[in-house]
């Protein structure tokens, strides 16, 4: 079993920045790509931005240029950099991880982290 915990949302105001992490736990043998979702009230859930293996990155239009996904493959962690950040920011932010365990391959979801930015 694969664990996905996410940290470093909060409250912020427009023009600032927040830095969210997602660190995965249990039995991993490798991770094909993580990558960051978000879902606002009212509104599915986004891609936001995307890391595979490769360390090659796609990122939702609406957050080019201000956020910035990154990994830190020994500690099985993922980053996401957000600056600029704007209120339609406002959401639920969640970690996604496709990861290999020692049977299968598997997608994975953390709990989601509340970001607001206040205008």
């Amino acid at each position: 079993q694969v664990q996905l915990v996410e940290s470093g949302g909060g409250l912020v105001q427009a023009g600032g920045s927040l830095r969210l992490s997602c660190a995965a736990s249990g039995s991993i043998r490798s991770i094909v790509a993580m990558a960051w979702y978000r879902q606002a009230p009212g509104k599915q859930r986004e891609l936001v931005a995307l890391i595979n293996s490769g360390s090659s990155t796609t990122y939702a239009d609406s957050v080019k240029g201000r956020f910035t996904i990154s990994r830190d493959n020994g500690k099985n962690t993922v980053y996401l950099q957000m600056n600029s950040l704007k209120p339609e920011d406002t959401a639920v932010y969640y970690c996604n991880g496709v990861i290999r365990d020692f049977i299968t391959t598997q997608n994975y979801w953390g709990q989601g982290t509340q970001v607001t930015v206040s205008s």
